[in-house]
């Protein structure tokens, strides 16, 4: 018998709505729809279009549809730590802000006057951005903003639009992880952290965990949409979350690299590691299915990339990925390095100025044409995976035999062989649909179809083909990790001396 599942994965950047077939314990996926998620700029504050998108999740409702194939359940995950004001009549209020808004910018530094650092970490072992849900909170504060003055409810990103699907408001327990407002030991939320900037924490709704079955469409979207009352499942409502539950690993000696526009890479735990290393090294605990805790660092990734085609795309040269991985492949390799996380990246007016500025700033080359920043961009992520894994080492509670990259990225095999050349062990890379797979075998698993994260990944092993990479050229990438330490500020702050 077959099954069907829709599945909505939201990233920062774009969107789709995927229908996944799960047949003879093996899943197939077919994309119905892909839609744009672009930042909107209103003056000097960024929002995020959630009307926009809501319509897109309709229309990917009308196209499954369309295929004629009895839909069993919905699941929806995004990006972490955006949120939705909720006020008290049930609206929404106002656009949510974009976690790349400038408005969180010292907020971290003003909440640590109140309590300390570690304190914080102590609480909720998460790595400090200053776009945490947290922080975003606090700045709201200091602005007076009316959004949280009249909110009845937060609902971050997966459980708002989840909420209007439903009309059921919760809180799914992966994407709480990410507010740096959760305890992953209780996995319930600190309400002292916000009762310490005089927000009332009942704000928050309770927590579910994934593959608890919310509600179903309401009837205005079935009539709407032409649909039936399906059920709407709470998946791992953090794409990251999603992504994890789908790596093909047959036993826990892994690290996994999810790669896109931010690179996150971590391993798979079933207990948080707060620790003062992992504190010194700024590791973050994130929930993960069943309990477990996906313990990782977040990583600057192909947005580096993507803002510099963006500039290449305005002064009308496009670029496919074939021809981005024959120009890197032709250009002199070792040249410059950058550190992928230094704040000069984060949004800057001008990538390529921003790498030419960094690389003349700490006594390098600059790139001279565009395969030369492709190249130090590439060759920069590969060895900061590195200097990543080396600390997940550290701090790991088994030995870590390969590296999963999933995710879009997985499909880069260019960055993919230099990531093994420079980890020195073997790349597994795919599924490159890894959040949309997680998505669907979690609302299965949420019917009582799959029955554990094991036979999730099992069946996953038998519905795709990974690529392994192995490591070459060793010696050669070692004698550039230790130029690229130069770079990097250590767990202390300190840069590394040579």
């Amino acid at each position: 018998m077959a099954h069907h599942f829709l599945a909505f994965d939201l990233g920062a950047t774009s969107g789709r709505s995927i229908l996944a077939v799960l047949e003879e314990d093996q899943l197939r996926l077919k994309e119905l729809t892909r839609f744009p998620n672009k930042m909107l700029r209103m003056g000097d504050k960024y929002y995020w279009n959630i009307y926009a998108l809501f319509e897109e999740l309709k229309a990917g409702l009308r196209a499954a549809v369309a295929e004629n194939s009895k839909v069993e359940a919905i699941g929806i995950d995004t990006w972490g730590v955006d949120f939705v004001y909720i006020a008290k009549d049930g609206s929404i209020a106002g656009l949510p802000r974009a976690y790349r808004d400038p408005y969180t910018n010292g907020i971290p530094e003003a909440y640590f006057q109140l309590i300390p650092k570690e304190k914080v970490y102590e609480k909720t072992g998460i790595q400090f951005m200053n776009f945490n849900s947290l922080f975003q909170l606090y700045a709201a504060k200091k602005e007076g903003a009316s959004a949280l003055a009249d909110a009845g409810s937060v609902l971050f990103m997966p459980d708002a639009l989840l909420y209007l699907l439903t009309g059921k408001k919760i809180c799914e327990y992966t994407i709480a992880s990410t507010s740096q407002m959760l305890n992953p030991n209780t996995k319930q939320f600190e309400a002292g952290l916000l009762n310490l900037i005089g927000i009332d924490p009942a704000i928050l709704q309770t927590i579910v965990m994934p593959g608890e079955k919310i509600g179903r469409l309401t009837k205005a979207i079935q009539e709407e949409c032409r649909t039936e009352a399906i059920p709407v499942i709470a998946v791992a409502g953090h794409d990251t979350a999603s992504a994890v539950a789908a790596v093909p690993a047959e036993n826990e000696r892994f690290a996994y690299l999810s790669s896109g526009t931010w690179s996150l890479m971590g391993i798979e735990v079933k207990s948080p590691i707060i620790t003062r290393q992992s504190f010194a090294a700024n590791f973050t605990n994130e929930g993960g299915v069943e309990g477990t805790t996906r313990f990782l660092k977040n990583i600057t990734g192909l947005w580096l990339l993507e803002q510099c085609r963006k500039e290449w795309e305005m002064e009308g040269t496009v670029y496919t990925y074939d021809e981005i991985t024959r120009l890197s492949d032709a250009a002199p390799a070792f040249q410059s390095f950058i550190d992928p996380d230094h704040p000069d990246f984060a949004n800057p007016a001008s990538m390529t100025k921003a790498i030419a500025d960094y690389c003349r700033e700490t006594n390098q080359k600059t790139p001279q044409n565009h395969a030369g920043y492709i190249r130090c961009i590439f060759e920069s992520l590969a060895l900061k995976y590195k200097y990543v894994l080396a600390s997940l080492q550290q701090m790991a509670p088994f030995t870590i035999e390969k590296l999963h990259v999933i995710g879009g990225g997985s499909q880069n095999k260019l960055l993919n062989r230099l990531t093994a050349n420079a980890i020195g062990m073997p790349v597994v890379a795919g599924p490159a649909e890894a959040t949309a797979i997680g998505n669907a075998l979690m609302q299965a698993k949420g019917l009582g179809i799959i029955q554990s994260l094991e036979e999730m990944r099992a069946i996953i092993r038998r519905s795709i083909f990974p690529e392994t990479f192995f490591p070459e050229n060793t010696s050669d990438w070692e004698n550039a990790y230790q130029r690229f330490l130069s770079l990097i500020p250590d767990m202390y702050g300190n840069i590394h001396n040579l």
